[in-house]
């Protein structure tokens, strides 16, 4: 097979090649970089892509009680969820642990990407995240990113903007 037929994401995993088909769907203008190293926390993402560590957009996952349904909370790395606010818009919340998060958005933990889940989570951004121009965010796999802009995050998962962290 020649080079220029051979598809760069074959031999990426599943959930990366997920997350740039539902980019490229969406005509977002960056398409996924796959890290040499794991960013599985929002320092290690910062410091892979040489950016602060407020501008890597890392997800956090709760269960709603009413349904179970996966509730999404994208955040700034350098803040914290306050869960009783998120609770406030969405409902009841409880723990999701690994089991839970893989199931419903076809991620592992550290991988976590703001769209193309398995099964439609409801999705919360953070306000913060719009104190920067340029943003970072999982791409379904720990070494997977994408770069964009907060407003083009709440364009591509239409999700509503929130205030949902502890105060900084």
């Amino acid at each position: 097979m020649s080079e220029s037929l051979h598809d760069p994401l074959a031999d990426r995993p599943e959930g990366f090649r997920r997350v740039a088909a539902a980019l490229a769907a969406q005509r977002h203008a960056h398409a996924p970089v796959f890290l040499d190293v794991a960013a599985r926390t929002s320092q290690e993402a910062a410091d892979a892509l040489g950016v602060s560590i407020g501008q890597i957009a890392k997800s956090v996952i709760f269960r709603r009680r009413a349904d179970d349904v996966a509730v999404l909370v994208v955040t700034s790395g350098d803040r914290r969820v306050d869960e009783k606010k998120v609770a406030a818009v969405v409902g009841t919340l409880g723990r999701a642990d690994a089991e839970f998060v893989k199931a419903r958005t076809g991620f592992s933990i550290g991988g976590v990407a703001p769209l193309a889940h398995a099964q439609p989570s409801v999705t919360l951004i953070d306000r913060e995240l719009f104190r920067f121009d340029e943003i970072w965010a999982a791409a379904g796999h720990p070494n997977g990113v994408f770069r964009l802009s907060p407003a083009e995050l709440a364009q591509l998962t239409g999700a509503p903007v929130h205030d949902v962290v502890q105060a900084p």
